[in-house]
């Protein structure tokens, strides 16, 4: 034990003094941490540039734009008299979206006829639009069944009897987890652990490998009396450490600072992070102990935890990616960490639900540390040629 303290103090100090490493575990990770949640701190996308084409100028069509007004996402900044116009506005960025209401739209609704209010979304900003058309679908649908509902007890209905008929069926919605679409909420975690894994993994690649580059691998072998063992051990545990001291800024002062998630910290939080940075460091230091060339492991480290975010499900769930992709997002230990974490820390559920997670994240260090151990243990007895 005594061994593996001495190597665990002689690596903090190579990470605080050597840049391969304290860029990456030191450095770079509070200023990504702070850059990605200023960057949302607005939350949530408010009165996005809408024009209206109003062909009928009617007093349900002024009712309609006054309620959109009234909705977080949408504010009429201007109003088109042609689709050419629509089009062009379009294309230099100056709406997100446009309404279009046709003429008679009034009289067709208080006839009951069918008629069709068009609106147009630049879906090339895809969360903008489904804002736009959230919000937009809502007032119309509500609204037009209003002009018909006004008519109906101006006749004489029984406003209860009138509402049953134009809205037979009412649609209670609750958006659980994050009910208000706070983008803060739902990005900035991703972003910042997707981070912490590639930095993890990107200072444990060069563990080994860079004692040889530096010349100061046979003083370490000398100095764990040729146990691998015991050099990956040490080193291990001081990269955990330093990847704690990240935990503690995300956990209890960049979340907190931004209002993010509804609890401090968190144990179950904590277990599944500290298991995700075994897992990257348990691979990282599989790739130094295989690679003798530093910049080789470094191009397989960038190479394997670049995609992590994409390949997660964050942004698109991976049941419905192609079975390869599925494939190769199982064997990215971020893909379970971050299925774990929206269980525990987004859904405040019990650790228990990410059991399997759990499970997974258990496999990359049960494969990773023994086969560092094996090739390593191989390279120390060459060194002392036993």
């Amino acid at each position: 034990m005594p061994i593996v303290f001495k190597i665990m103090v002689r690596e903090w100090k190579r990470i605080f003094t050597l840049p391969v490493h304290y860029w990456a575990l030191v450095v770079m990770p509070p200023l990504l941490f702070f850059l990605y949640a200023g960057i949302y701190q607005g939350q949530k996308v408010y009165d996005l540039p809408i024009a209206v084409f109003d062909e009928d100028n009617s007093a349900a069509t002024r009712q309609l734009i006054f309620l959109l007004e009234q909705t977080e996402t949408i504010h009429f900044t201007r109003s088109i008299n042609n689709y050419d116009e629509l089009k062009d506005a379009m294309r230099r960025n100056e709406i997100m979206g446009a309404v279009h209401f046709p003429r008679r739209m009034e009289e067709d609704i208080k006839s009951r006829k069918p008629t069709t209010v068009t609106l147009y979304t630049n879906a090339a900003y895809l969360v903008p639009a489904k804002l736009i058309y959230k919000d937009a679908a809502q007032v119309l649908l509500t609204g037009g069944s209003g002009v018909i509902l006004q008519k109906l007890v101006k006749k004489g209905m029984p406003p209860a009897k009138a509402m049953a008929l134009v809205q037979p069926i009412v649609v209670s919605t609750y958006s659980l987890y994050n009910p208000n679409y706070n983008y803060r909420e739902y990005l900035v975690p991703g972003l910042i652990t997707v981070a912490i894994q590639m930095m993890i993994i990107m200072a444990a690649v060069l563990m080994l490998n860079y004692e040889r580059t530096s010349g100061t691998m046979e003083e370490l072998v000398s100095l764990a009396g040729g146990s691998a063992s015991a050099i990956i051990a040490g080193k291990t545990l001081a990269h955990l450490s330093v990847s704690w001291i990240n935990w503690v800024l995300v956990a209890w002062v960049v979340f907190p600072a931004f209002d993010i998630g509804g609890v401090l910290g968190g144990w179950n939080f904590f277990v599944l992070y500290s298991l995700m940075a075994l897992a990257c460091i348990g691979l990282g230091v599989m790739v130094s102990a295989i690679s003798k060339d530093t910049m080789l492991a470094t191009d397989v480290g960038l190479f394997y935890t670049s995609p992590a975010f994409v390949f997660s499900g964050y942004t698109f769930p991976k049941w419905g990616m192609p079975w390869y992709d599925q494939f190769y997002a199982h064997l990215l230990p971020y893909s379970w960490f971050l299925d774990g974490f929206i269980k525990v820390f987004t859904m405040s559920l019990p650790l228990h639900y990410a059991s399997k997670e759990i499970g997974a994240l258990l496999v990359f260090s049960g494969i990773s540390f023994p086969v560092a151990i094996l090739v390593l243990q191989r390279q120390c007895n060459k060194i002392l040629g036993v």
